[in-house]
């Protein structure tokens, strides 16, 4: 009888701020479905810093450097965890037959 292992790629660090994994036999579990559960959050998240910020650094915006940098550096941690979340997806999705 042969057992498949999936890993997953976690929303979250390990150790020393390595990435963290998560080695299963691709039954969900109490782990797996808490990553899901915060990678929906971090998404709805990115969700909301994009629309509070797209107004805010418009052609009109009035910020000071240190507030426009503040803002990047959020976007930047979103889209950091988004790209994230789509790199885990992907490992997870099958390959096509041919």
């Amino acid at each position: 009888m042969s057992h498949t292992s999936h890993v997953r790629l976690l929303p979250w660090s390990g150790p020393e701020g390595k990435r963290a994994v998560l080695v299963t036999d691709g039954t969900p579990g109490p782990l797996s479905l808490l990553a899901d559960r915060i990678e929906n959050r971090q998404i709805e998240s990115a969700a909301v810093i994009v629309e509070l910020a797209r107004p805010m650094v418009g052609a009109a915006s009035d910020l000071t450097a240190d507030e426009l940098r503040w803002i990047i550096r959020r976007l930047i941690e979103s889209l950091t965890d988004v790209l994230n979340i789509a790199e885990s997806r992907a490992q997870r999705i099958p390959p096509y037959e041919d």
